[in-house]
C-alpha cells in the first residue's frame, strides 16, 4: 500500500488538516495497513489516571458502564480520547504486521510492545472487552491498533512481568523529565506523591537532590505514608488538599523552613491543583505539570494573578531516553519493584 504521512495526518477524517491527537475523528480501518505504519494486537490499554478517573466517576464506578463508555468514545472517535480530559494513555500489544518501508526497524512480528505515544492520537479498534481494572487504570481487550512512523514504543523487557513495565511506561516521561530538572541541592515538592508517577518522581528527586536538597512529598490519602516512609522515598511528608493552595502553601512553607521550594512537580489526576503547584514555588523556579487534568489557561492567569514569576513546564510523556530511564528504577531499587508488583501487577 502507498505511503502515508509520517505524523499520521492520512488518517485524520474530521476536521481535514488537523493533526491525530486534536481531531474528532480518525481513521480506524484496520484491513488497510500503509507501508509507513505498523499493526498491533492490542492485549491492554492502559487509560491515563486523569482519564479513568472521569469516567470512571461518570460511570459511577460501575466497571460494565466504564468498559461501555471506552468503547463509545472509540467507535465515536476512532481512537481512546477522552471528549472532557483530552487525553488518553497507551497499550500494550504484539506486532502483528509491519509496514515495508519500516522494515529496517529492530522489531519483527510476534514482539510484544508498549506504545509511548498517547492513545490520544493512536488509531483504535475493539472487538470486545476482556476486562476493566480501576484498581490499575487498565483495560483488557480484543483489539488492533496502528502506530504511525513517528510514533515511538519500547520492547517489553524481558526480566519483568508485562504488567510491571506497563504500569512504569505509562508515567515514564514524569521520572525522566524529573532526573533532567532536579539538581543537587535543590527543594523538590511532589503533589500527589502517592501514585505512580508521584512514587518515581519522589525516588528520583531523592537521587538528584543530594545531602543538601529536600524532597517534600504532598498526599491526601494517609495510606501512603507507610511506603513513602519504608522505601524513603522523601525527607517530608505533607498531608493536605491540593485543591486548596493556601493550605497546600502554609504546609509547605512548614516542612521546608519557611522557604518557597525550587521545583513542583504536579503528579495529581483531579483537576484545580494548579495553583497548589504555582503558591508554593519561589520565583524565577520551576513547575512540572505532568497531570493531564491541568488547566493551562487557569494556570498561566492564575500565575499572572498573583505575580509569580515561574518556569511553568507542559508535561510532556516523551523525553529523550525516558522508557530506560524508567525502567531502570524499578531496576535499581527493588523495594519500589516490590510495591508496583503488588500494586500493579493483577
Amino acid at each position: 500500500m502507498a505511503l502515508g504521512s509520517k505524523y499520521g495526518t492520512h488518517r485524520v477524517i474530521d476536521p481535514v488538516g488537523a493533526m491525530p491527537q486534536t481531531a474528532q475523528r480518525i481513521d480506524n480501518d484496520m484491513s488497510k495497513v500503509y507501508d509507513n505504519e505498523i499493526l498491533i494486537d492490542v492485549i491492554a490499554l492502559n487509560v491515563d489516571s486523569a482519564s479513568f478517573t472521569q469516567i470512571e466517576e461518570e460511570a459511577g464506578h460501575d466497571v460494565d458502564k466504564i468498559g461501555k463508555k471506552i468503547m463509545s468514545i472509540v467507535a465515536e472517535r476512532g481512537k481512546q480520547q477522552n471528549p472532557v480530559t483530552g487525553s488518553g494513555g497507551m497499550l500494550i500489544g504484539k506486532v502483528a504486521r509491519i509496514g515495508s518501508a519500516l522494515a529496517g526497524r529492530d522489531l519483527k512480528v510476534g514482539d510484544k510492545i508498549a506504545s509511548l505515544v498517547s492513545l490520544s492520537l493512536t488509531p483504535l479498534k475493539i472487538n470486545k472487552i476482556i476486562k476493566v481494572m480501576p484498581e490499575v487504570d487498565r483495560v483488557l481487550i480484543d483489539g488492533q491498533a496502528i502506530l504511525f512512523e513517528s510514533g515511538i514504543y519500547a520492547k517489553l523487557p524481558a526480566d519483568m512481568d508485562e504488567g510491571l513495565a506497563l504500569a512504569a511506561l505509562d508515567v515514564a516521561g514524569a521520572p525522566a523529565q524529573t532526573a533532567k530538572l532536579v539538581k543537587p541541592g535543590d527543594s523538590v515538592l511532589v503533589l500527589g506523591a502517592g501514585g505512580k508517577s508521584g512514587l518515581m518522581c519522589c525516588y528520583e528527586a531523592m537521587k538528584r537532590v543530594g545531602p543538601t536538597g529536600r524532597v517534600i512529598a504532598n498526599i491526601r490519602n494517609e495510606k501512603y505514608v507507610k511506603p513513602l516512609t519504608e522505601m524513603k522515598l522523601c525527607h517530608e511528608i505533607v498531608m493536605a488538599d491540593s485543591t486548596k493552595p493556601v493550605e497546600v502553601l502554609e504546609a509547605v512553607l512548614k516542612a521546608n523552613g519557611g522557604k518557597e521550594v525550587d521545583i513542583v512537580i504536579n503528579c495529581v489526576n483531579i483537576a484545580g491543583c494548579e495553583m497548589a503547584s504555582i503558591l508554593p514555588v519561589r520565583d524565577n523556579g520551576i513547575v512540572y505539570f505532568f497531570s493531564m487534568a491541568t488547566s493551562f489557561t487557569r494556570a498561566a492567569l492564575g500565575a499572572e494573578g498573583i505575580g509569580k514569576d515561574v518556569l511553568m513546564i507542559i508535561g510532556n510523556g516523551y523525553t529523550k531516553d525516558h522508557a530506560e530511564i524508567t525502567l531502570w528504577e524499578l531496576r535499581e531499587n527493588a523495594q519500589l519493584r516490590k510495591y508496583f508488583e503488588d500494586q500493579y501487577v493483577k
